[in-house]
């Protein structure tokens, strides 16, 4: 065990001897700009095993580890060119923000299976951060609410942020249906008789009542029938109790049975 880490406590010190070596001829105004592609290839052969590293964070994410290492050398280039060698600081240590970012970047911009817009990819990173802040402050996960506070934004774009991560990744249609043993595939089940249809003429009935809801009511009506929560999770979601939510959902429901019966 002691004869392994010596040997790659030498293997790094010789990194860092034949990098720094490699920085000198690269700034020096003597080097030829033939030499000058020659020195940065070898900079970036010497380095790719930082790449790869920080790449293995990110697999099993959606995209695949080619075009993660793809990405991520493209952020080393980078440092590369930027490196200050004036600056006493390993250059390990300077490039790693640089390819973390870049492979960030690519997530963000590339890694949606749909097009979401660039403001709600940066919101959700921001609520994300801002989630994991307020957990450990109120130690319980927080509302939809506080989470709109925290960061200077309404909940109606907290709620649309989060949606947006549905747009992240797809799934095919020649998946299996359940499990990978399953004998049909997505696509096999997709064709079959939809018994909900019979209710797209109640629903298009009660779409002007729902617009004469408040948001709250709207909101919850949304959380109990389209997202499927249940009441205390929902008391969870907006920060009230279950008892409040159930009052809510029945007055709510009664109002729009006694419209609709108005209506018709």
């Amino acid at each position: 065990m002691a004869d392994e880490q010596a040997t790659r406590l030498a293997a790094l010190h010789q990194i860092r001897e034949t990098s720094a070596a490699l920085f000198a001829e690269f700034t020096s105004e003597e080097t030829t700009p033939e030499r000058l592609g020659q020195v940065r290839d070898e900079l970036v052969h010497l380095h790719l095993p930082l790449v790869e590293h920080l790449a293995r964070r990110f697999m099993n994410r959606g995209e695949p580890f080619d075009d993660l290492l793809q990405v991520g050398t493209i952020g080393l280039i980078k440092a590369i060119d930027r490196f200050d060698v004036t600056r006493q600081v390993e250059f390990s240590t300077y490039a790693t923000p640089t390819i973390l970012g870049e492979i960030k970047r690519h997530f963000r911009d590339k890694g949606w299976a749909i097009r979401v817009p660039r403001r709600l990819q940066e919101l959700r990173l921001t609520l994300a951060t801002a989630s994991s802040e307020l957990t450990q402050t109120l130690g319980r996960s927080p509302t939809v609410g506080e989470l709109a506070e925290q960061i200077g934004v309404t909940s109606e774009e907290v709620l649309e942020a989060m949606e947006s991560a549905n747009a992240y990744a797809t799934l095919s249609l020649d998946a299996p249906e359940s499990g990978e043993d399953s004998a049909l595939s997505m696509i096999d089940v997709i064709g079959s008789d939809d018994d909900a249809l019979e209710g797209v003429e109640n629903r298009e009935s009660i779409k002007p009542l729902l617009d004469q809801l408040d948001p709250r009511e709207k909101h919850i009506l949304a959380l109990r029938f389209f997202r499927g929560m249940t009441q205390s999770q929902i008391a969870t979601e907006i920060g009230v109790s279950q008892m409040h939510v159930s009052r809510l959902l029945n007055r709510t429901l009664t109002h729009l049975r006694e419209s609709l019966n108005e209506a018709s």
